[in-house]
């Protein structure tokens, strides 16, 4: 389930309602789709896409997108690093930026004209958007691995427009969760002089 930490009030919300109602203003919608049992483990891009074919449809007619695809990250992706580069710095897409993550673990940082930079954490079966000229930039978990359904509004798809004087290196690019909390009690609390 999807958690969201504002890092400068040092807040976070895991209530599904608070997380709708948070991102509401912003134009940012949020679901939570069933994903138990809907695909096999070595499902094909084709697979998913038919499996969560109704969804789609709903989306397409909601948002006046046109295709829908998969993308699949891996620690073993050719030139991940440099694929990542292009979304981990501040940015903004002439479109809307709709996922449905299918498996794995990612973040959404949002930097809104109208509120605080807030970060989004999204796992199997959360679907979000990042409204069209939205600030914002994403960052993987540790695992490196997600696996989403994109929709898009032009067979295109879209292209990052990147911020001059980006805010990205000021905010932690981490995910909350067991590798968070495994890292934290590893970690001694007590000083000793």
């Amino acid at each position: 389930m999807a958690s969201i930490s504002i890092p400068d009030e040092n807040r976070t919300l895991t209530d599904v309602q608070e997380i709708c109602d948070f991102l509401q203003p912003f134009g940012i919608w949020y679901e939570k789709w069933d994903v138990a049992g809907r695909i096999g483990e070595k499902a094909t891009n084709e697979e998913i896409l038919e499996a969560y074919a109704p969804e789609i449809d709903r989306l397409k007619e909601k948002g006046g997108f046109v295709t829908a695809d998969v993308i699949n990250v891996s620690p073993e992706t050719p030139n991940l690093d440099a694929m990542l580069e292009k979304f981990n710095k501040e940015h903004t897409h002439s479109e809307d930026e709709v996922r449905f993550t299918v498996e794995g673990r990612g973040v959404f940082h949002i930097h809104p004209e109208n509120g605080p930079v807030f970060a989004v954490q999204v796992e199997s079966g959360d679907l979000i958007n990042v409204p069209r000229d939205t600030q914002h930039w994403f960052n993987l978990c540790s695992d490196r691995h997600i696996r989403c359904i994109r929709l898009f509004e032009a067979p295109s798809g879209w292209t990052p427009h990147y911020m001059e004087v980006g805010i990205h290196e000021k905010y932690s690019p981490l995910c909350w969760g067991p590798d968070y909390l495994q890292k934290a009690d590893d970690i001694d609390p007590v000083v000793k002089i």
